[in-house]
C-alpha cells in the first residue's frame, strides 16, 4: 500500500471520529507531521502507526489491509456533501425533503437545514400572499428549531427566523382583520 492510500485511510478514520489533527496528534507527534502523513507526503514509523491506530480505534490489520472496507460512516460524508451542494445550488425543497439530520454529521445537517428553511421562509414571506405567508411561518418555525440543535446552534439564525414569524404573523393578522371588517359592513 502506498503512502497516499494510507494517508486517506487515516484521514477518513479521523474524520469519522470527528477529531481534529491536533487532537489526534496529541503529544506524540506534531500536527504538521500528521498532516504530512494524511496527505501521503510522509511515511509514518511503525510506532507512529500503532499510536494512530489506538487513538483512532482502528486495528492495524484493518488499517494496512489490502481490502480496505470503509466504515459504515462513509455514506454520512456523501450525505453532508449532497446537503452542501443542494444548499449552494439553492435547491432548498429538495434538501429539506431528502436530507435528514442523522449520523455522524447530525449537527452539521441541522445547521444546513436551518439555513434552507430560513431561505425558503424569506422567499415565501416576500410574496405577501396569504397561503405563502402561512408556509413561511412554518418554515421559519422549523428554521428556529433546527438552528437551536447541536454544537452549531446559531442564535442569529433563530432571531432571523423569529423575525420572519413575527412579520408574517402581523401580515396575516392585518389580512384577516381586513376580511373581518369587510364582512361586517
Amino acid at each position: 500500500m502506498d503512502n497516499t492510500e494510507l494517508g486517506k485511510r487515516l484521514k477518513t478514520a479521523r474524520l469519522s471520529k470527528k477529531m481534529t489533527q491536533s487532537e489526534v496528534a496529541g503529544n506524540f507527534i506534531t500536527r504538521n507531521m500528521l498532516s504530512l502523513i494524511e496527505s501521503g507526503s510522509a511515511t509514518p514509523s511503525m510506532k507512529t502507526l500503532e499510536y494512530l491506530s489506538n487513538i483512532l480505534d482502528i486495528s492495524m490489520d484493518k488499517l494496512l489491509s489490502d481490502s480496505w472496507e470503509e466504515s459504515s460512516e462513509v455514506p454520512d460524508f456523501q450525505t453532508l456533501r449532497d446537503a452542501k451542494k443542494l444548499l449552494t445550488d439553492q435547491k432548498y425543497a429538495q434538501l429539506l425533503e431528502n436530507i435528514k439530520p442523522e449520523g455522524i454529521f447530525k449537527d452539521e445537517l441541522h445547521a444546513i437545514r436551518s439555513i434552507a428553511h430560513l431561505k425558503t421562509a424569506e422567499m415565501l414571506s416576500d410574496s405577501g400572499q396569504t397561503e405563502q405567508l402561512q408556509k413561511a411561518l412554518n418554515h421559519a418555525r422549523f428554521a428556529a428549531e433546527e438552528a437551536a440543535q447541536g454544537i452549531y446552534a446559531n442564535q442569529a439564525r433563530i432571531a432571523q427566523a423569529n423575525q420572519i414569524i413575527a412579520d408574517s404573523a402581523q401580515s396575516l393578522s392585518n389580512y384577516y382583520s381586513s376580511l373581518a371588517q369587510g364582512s361586517s359592513l
